[in-house]
């Protein structure tokens, strides 16, 4: 079975080697049929400490690295600054 991928956007860079990674994901309601919109949050994996807040990155599902961590930041799209 493939892994699953979830694309983000990093919330908090605090911890070392770690990135929270909000996921945003849009539904319909099943009884009044309005699009609903659920976000998650998930601990991810960065080795480089090279993402920020505000960078759109993919995720993969791992194996567990720590009590939190079942994800590891697989690419990602550093914020342009204007």
């Amino acid at each position: 079975m493939p892994k699953r991928t979830l694309q983000g956007v990093v919330v908090s860079d605090k911890q070392a080697k770690t990135v929270v990674v909000r996921v945003d994901r849009r539904f319909t309601h099943p009884i009044y049929k309005k699009t609903i919109r659920r976000s998650k949050n998930y601990h991810a994996h960065d080795e480089d400490n090279q993402f920020k807040p505000g960078d759109m990155v993919w995720i993969e599902e791992s194996k567990p690295i720590s009590k939190l961590k079942r994800w590891t930041v697989v690419r990602g799209e550093h914020k342009k600054t204007a």
